[in-house]
């Protein structure tokens, strides 16, 4: 039998051969063979993956910039200290886009988001963020930081170093105001630090980023419903605890996961049905996904309370450095808010919605001086804001060339309209259309979570006092450290390595006598079997988004019955 296979796969061009031509049973030994071989090759991308993440930690967890760059300042060495840097980019490989940088330009400064994973996805390859505005002529600067967190480092550290990072870079470029780009948590954050005292930017973008913590669609955005069912603020107080004082990133990275679980089946899907053109895309990206980073126990707790939770941004509640109240009114820079219908972590509603709850009327906002420019996507989800190389071209290269007409639009709101008729000149099709304040169509602040944050504050309160004294008792550094390595995130993925299966370590020879035996199909697609298989696939996976919808459905009408009557 297998000399009668092997003569019907004796090279690549006899495997390449019209499947019109073969008979059923031919048809079927054939798609049999290819799906071995697209199992082995997927299973050898996942264990190469568990060894990059491996590579990755015993490298300290470096961040994964595409472009080279220097140091310029540490976050530890400012008061209070912090676990983040200023990188200033200074080379892009063999591309040389630093040879565009104008003199005189405006700087921009990336700021990444630490949501549980590393810095870089600004920067993580040529068409990005970072890419786009050397391509633009600007000089760029990162904000990177490091997998651990300083001793007892809080959220007002963090947005302190932000403020001063914005002040040596102007420093730098005779005061010349930067640009400061900011991606979801990273937004925030720098909204944090240009709301509070008197820190100036020249433009502010926000992409994916949340300061509406409330707001989102019934049945779409059930992220914003999740204090309601854990009781707010202590289990991150808890988990942090069982940390030694670190809340672990992989929970959130999970909480990700669950949202759609039907991106995770298709993520592993598409590698299996194509492994050959999707293993390269796949372990660059995983690279990134699964670099877990820490947040410091004090930090997670004002993230969870005062934004999250609490949503005490948008009435200027939040006190940044004990003696500054966070105020979006007092923001001086104009201010630039891309999101996307496609985002169920940080939808339009969140993004946009706090605009009303601060300025009452479209005429409070002129007379506040502020600019505030809107772009919206249709479908693109959370990640591509970032990562999607076809966003960067377009949507991210239109707002660092339109940044001066930004800065000297006259005072009020405005929707950045790209013109779709000039596909090529992306960059410079743009409209900016006066919009009113009150036709918003995003409610910031939904009936029933005022009573998720007393719940979560009382909770809060009872867990601090009576439970978290004996949990810090009984945690060691070696509990925590074996708490975090068995977090099902990290399992999940080394239970690939050669380490925890060694008979993985057989995967590449096995592709190899794969290979030989011509068991690779490059033309599957014309394969009647395959055609099948993607059909059950996709069926699989519109049954995994029916029961994501039900589920989220039915979560918006527990949470409506329990909080909202």
């Amino acid at each position: 039998m297998l000399l009668r296979l092997r003569l019907m796969s004796t090279s690549n061009t006899a495997v390449a051969t019209d499947s019109a031509g073969l008979t059923p049973g031919r048809l079927v030994v054939r798609y049999w063979l290819d799906a071995l071989w697209r199992a082995t090759a997927a299973a050898d991308t996942l264990r190469e993956r568990a060894a990059n993440m491996s590579a990755h930690e015993a490298a300290g967890m470096p961040p994964l910039l595409h472009f080279e760059s220097e140091l310029v300042a540490d976050g530890r060495d400012l008061d209070p200290p912090s676990n983040y840097r200023l990188l200033r980019v200074t080379r892009c490989g063999t591309d040389a886009l630093e040879k565009h940088v104008r003199k005189g330009a405006a700087p921009v400064i990336v700021v990444d988001p630490r949501a549980g994973h590393g810095p870089g996805i600004g920067g993580f390859k040529r068409d990005s963020e970072v890419g786009m505005a050397l391509l633009e002529g600007h000089p760029v600067y990162f904000v990177v930081f490091d997998p651990e967190p300083v001793e007892g480092q809080t959220m007002g550290a963090v947005v302190q170093t932000l403020a001063a990072f914005i002040d040596i870079v102007a420093g730098r470029h005779r005061g010349k105001a930067p640009i400061v780009y900011g991606n979801c948590q990273g937004g925030w954050a720098i909204t944090l630090a240009l709301s509070h005292c008197q820190h100036r930017a020249a433009l502010a973008v926000l992409n994916g980023s949340p300061l509406s913590y409330w707001a989102g669609e019934r049945g779409v955005n059930p992220m914003r419903l999740l204090g309601g069912f854990t009781g707010g603020v202590w289990p991150a107080h808890w988990m942090s605890d069982l940390g030694n004082g670190r809340f672990d990133g992989a929970w959130l990275v999970q909480n990700f996961e669950a949202l759609r679980p039907e991106g995770v089946f298709r993520k592993y899907d598409t590698l299996f049905a194509q492994p050959e053109a999707e293993r390269d895309r796949f372990l660059e990206f995983e690279r990134w996904w699964n670099g877990f980073y820490q947040l410091a126990r004090e930090e997670m707790l004002a993230i969870a309370g005062e934004l999250f939770v609490g949503n005490r941004l948008e009435n200027g509640e939040v006190v940044v450095d004990g003696h500054c109240r966070a105020d979006l009114k007092r923001i001086g820079a104009p201010l630039v808010i891309f999101s996307s219908y496609g985002d169920n972590i940080t939808p339009p509603h969140q993004a946009l919605g706090w605009l009303k709850e601060v300025f009452a009327t479209t005429e409070d906002l002129v007379a506040a001086g502020q600019r505030v420019v809107y772009l919206l996507h249709k479908q693109v989800g959370h990640l591509g804001i970032f990562v999607s190389a076809g966003v960067a071209r377009r949507e991210h290269r239109a707002i660092l060339h339109h940044a001066g007409t930004i800065q000297d639009l006259a005072p009020g709101l405005y929707e950045m309209v790209l013109d779709d008729a000039a596909p090529g000149d992306a960059a410079t099709a743009a409209r900016f259309e006066p919009r009113r304040l009150e036709d918003l169509p995003f409610d910031a602040n939904p009936a029933g979570f005022d009573k998720v944050q007393a719940l979560s504050e009382a909770a809060e309160r009872a867990y601090a006092q009576w439970v978290s004294p004996w949990v810090r008792m009984a945690v060691t550094p070696e509990s925590a450290r074996l708490l975090r390595e068995l977090h099902p995130m990290r399992v999940s993925r080394q239970v690939w390595s050669e380490r925890a299966t060694p008979a993985l370590a057989w995967l590449p020879w096995m592709q190899q006598w794969l290979d030989q035996w011509g068991a690779h199909d490059p033309d599957r697609k014309a394969n009647p079997w395959y055609q099948l298989e993607r059909v059950g696939a996709d069926a699989y996976a519109q049954a995994w988004e029916s029961w994501r919808t039900s589920r989220d459905l039915w979560a918006e009408l527990v949470f409506q019955q329990i909080y909202a009557r």
